[in-house]
């Protein structure tokens, strides 16, 4: 039974790690569970991203992303997944990822036309 509390222990100190980490990027983030009761989110505040926080040594990747898929309700399931002494990882489906890369690239493709107003002779 101790080995499944430090367990716990090390999931919930993971997402509270995960989410302080978000919010250095400028999320406002925070442990779903702890803060709204919200089943099945382990840390909210990335809009229309679903996040399954895993803080484990080993990981089964396609059982991580099958759980998230299960949970998201409609939001892109991802996993963010870290093992001690290493950096946190995002793990998405390709159908999560590329809809999320077609929106930055259109952005970046405004960003450019935006630089370029003015410039032609």
């Amino acid at each position: 039974m101790g080995k499944k509390i430090n367990s716990k222990r090390k999931g919930v100190a993971g997402e509270r790690e995960l989410a302080r980490k978000l919010r250095e990027y400028g999320y406002d983030c925070r442990r779903g569970q702890q803060y709204s009761g919200i089943e099945g989110e382990d840390v909210v505040g990335l809009p229309g991203i679903h996040i399954e926080c895993k803080r484990t040594e080993r990981l089964n990747i396609y059982d991580a992303i099958a759980q998230a898929k299960r949970d998201c309700n409609g939001k892109i399931p991802a996993v963010f997944y870290r093992k001690n002494n290493s950096e946190w990882l995002v793990i998405m489906t390709l159908e999560g990822w590329v809809p999320l890369h077609r929106e930055w690239a259109n952005s970046m493709e405004l960003s450019k036309a935006g630089e370029n107003v003015g410039t032609e002779n």
